[in-house]
């Protein structure tokens, strides 16, 4: 049985995202406790992941967000010493990470995801800005290429922003996405083995879903069932699934998505390791699916003993 296996809760890290990893991995270890497991909350800035094999534990559940947890470097070394993980591998984790190959994969497959441009920090020039800014509309959305939960994100809609937010980026990546601007709704799909979950719209009286609207505001609104049309909404569960299978991604995730003002789904990003808290966007969908939190991180562990 599952429940007799010793369970290593990888959370917080070093990454940009660590205080957020503590809340997921510290919640996933309650709902993995009341259903039985053997488990250990274990921090990798403290203890080295190479000790898992000497602590008698069976599988590892990660709960890391951003870079040493979610972009593959983990889920490589849990490979070389022989430890089970939930979630993506090594190749769905890193690409998933990284959002401008993840656009170059959706763009291939004939993903819908909106116009971008890709700018390199060695070659950046600020010469270049007015143009970028013009092909893609006008206005845009700049995104390091592997940072999460709207980490060094800005919205710019002239040049003087565009260069301002491009310097921003830098600071945390070599690479930056920058992205046409999306005027819709925002909706969220989470995945669990080959099922996507009732989808979650979003709405939030800030420009964009940004750090503070999914982690500090109290005015962010969550509505699921998410007031799709079920035809509509089994569409976009399609999207997500081909998405989500599109990048290598595994086990279990979530896939965001934008509504263009002409009605066009806009795939934005598959996350291999989102958020966990007990109200987090994935518990929130598994409820209304009928999977109460045990349950649900419960599901994610066996899903990882099929892969």
């Amino acid at each position: 049985m599952l429940q007799q296996e010793k369970i290593a809760v990888l959370y917080g890290g070093t990454s940009a995202e660590r205080e957020v990893s503590i809340m997921s991995g510290e919640a996933i270890a309650r709902g993995l406790e009341k259903a039985g497991f053997d488990v250990e909350l274990v921090d990798p800035k403290d203890t080295p992941v190479m000790s898992l094999t000497s602590g008698g534990f069976d599988r590892a559940f990660i709960a890391l967000h951003g870079r040493g947890g979610e972009d593959g470097t983990m889920q490589g070394a849990l490979d070389t010493i022989g430890i089970p993980y939930t979630g993506s591998d090594v190749l769905g984790s890193a690409l998933c990470m990284d959002k401008v190959r993840s656009k170059l994969v959706f763009k291939a497959l004939n993903i819908p995801t909106a116009a971008f441009e890709v700018v390199e920090k060695a070659t950046y020039q600020t010469s270049r800005c007015k143009s970028i800014l013009e092909g893609l509309g006008g206005k845009a959305m700049v995104k390091p290429a592997n940072e999460g939960s709207s980490i060094g994100m800005s919205i710019v809609t002239n040049s003087k922003e565009l260069d301002d937010a491009l310097i921003k980026a830098f600071k945390y990546d070599e690479q930056v996405l920058i992205e046409a601007w999306i005027n819709g709704p925002e909706y969220t799909i989470a995945i669990l083995g080959e099922q996507a979950l009732p989808v979650i719209h979003m709405e939030t009286p800030r420009e964009f879903y940004d750090y503070e609207a999914k982690y500090q505001s109290t005015s962010t609104l969550y509505h699921c069932p998410s007031g799709l049309a079920e035809q509509t909404e089994q569409e976009l569960q399609a999207i997500a699934l081909k998405a989500f299978k599109a990048v290598g991604a595994k086990g279990w995730g979530r896939v965001d998505v934008m509504q263009s003002e002409q009605g066009q789904w806009q795939v934005l990003e598959v996350n291999t390791s989102p958020g966990m808290t007990e109200t987090s966007l994935v518990p929130k969908a598994a409820k209304v699916a009928g999977l109460d939190f045990p349950a649900l991180v419960t599901k994610i562990v066996s899903l990882s003993k099929e892969q």
